[in-house]
């Protein structure tokens, strides 16, 4: 897998959730902070405002997206002194797949799709992780065309479901997140600081070292190969990839590596030599001790009890079309 692919697939877990809701004036809604979640809106009619928790609130207008990556509150409103009403859901019901609500009210109306997706918080990459709290994609004049398109058809086939949504709205929602992490990355990506993932991912070197260890983590890297690759010698090649990635290029390795197994002994039954070899090591007794320098405990232990079991106290606002405004999925 590419490396964003690879991230995103490693960290987003559970099915995602969806709403479209139809707002009249006047309105305020204050979502409220969802650890371990990432979340969006989109205005697909009409206008609003985002109240972000520190800051002055901004415009929002019809296409524009809003991404929330590591779950923090945030507001919505017709005008910026709005009251914001508090959610009345259950943070803890079941989440549908998609739905639909309408507000209640006699003004101009605002139509926003939402939806929210769960992360591992124990596998953060610091690709996502370096995020900011809130970001705004506009998709107006030409600008974000492939958000755009992915937003439309997520919006029609939640207005209008038809056979095979329970197939297309997850695929929709997986490919809408992928869209605005581009997005924001390409619009990122002459910021060359360090630990800059949307540079690092552009940066032909660094770039082709990333796209090597994650399509094969397993394969004995060192910062000699990993510089061929890159087409630098390795002493260039070690300080392009720590500027941009914010660790060394060994470090990153071993960290993805370990992330990589703990994922498999979640996902899988995989015996613990059959994990240890897909993730580059040649012993289990090697794989165990590096992975309890990095978990704290060994990789059996962590199969039993280091992840909890699905739906054990997920913080899941999604009992109406409102919750899911800023929900974590399922």
């Amino acid at each position: 897998m590419d490396v964003l692919s690879d991230v995103v697939a490693s960290m987003r877990i559970g099915v995602p959730r969806s709403a479209r809701v139809e707002w009249p004036a006047p309105w305020g809604q204050r979502f409220p902070s969802v650890p371990g979640s990432a979340g969006f809106q989109v205005v697909l009619r009409g206008s609003c405002w985002a109240i972000p928790p520190e800051g002055e609130p901004f415009p929002v207008g019809t296409g524009d997206v809003l991404f929330f990556p590591h779950g923090h509150g945030y507001g919505l409103a017709d005008s910026p002194d709005r009251a914001l009403l508090e959610p009345d859901c259950d943070p803890y019901a079941p989440a549908e797949l998609f739905a639909s609500a309408s507000m209640e009210g006699a003004g101009p109306v605002t139509v926003t799709l939402c939806g929210g997706y769960r992360l591992d918080a124990g596998r953060a990459h610091p690709l996502l992780g370096g995020l900011p709290e809130m970001i705004h994609l506009p998709t107006g004049l030409g600008r974000n065309t492939d958000l755009r398109a992915a937003v439309e058809l997520l919006g029609k086939e939640i207005d209008d479901p038809r056979p095979g949504a329970d197939l297309v709205v997850p695929a929709l929602l997986d490919m809408l997140l992928l869209y605005i992490l581009r997005a924001w990355f390409d619009a990122s990506a002459d910021h060359c600081e360090a630990g800059n993932w949307a540079a690092a991912l552009a940066d032909p070197a660094v770039g082709a070292a990333l796209d090597g260890i994650h399509r094969d983590p397993a394969h004995p890297w060192t910062v000699e190969s990993l510089g061929r690759r890159a087409q630098l010698s390795r002493a260039a090649f070690s300080r392009r990839f720590t500027q941009f990635v914010g660790r060394p290029p060994l470090t990153y390795l071993t960290w993805w590596r370990l992330s990589t197994a703990a994922r498999m002994l979640r996902d899988s039954d995989a015996a613990l030599s059959t994990v240890a070899a897909a993730v580059g090591y040649g012993s289990e007794f090697a794989f165990a001790n590096a992975f309890k320098r990095e978990y704290g405990m060994p990789p059996g232990k962590y199969r039993r009890v280091g992840c909890p079991p699905p739906g054990a106290g997920e913080p899941v606002r999604a009992g109406s079309a409102v919750g899911l405004q800023q929900a974590g999925a399922e």
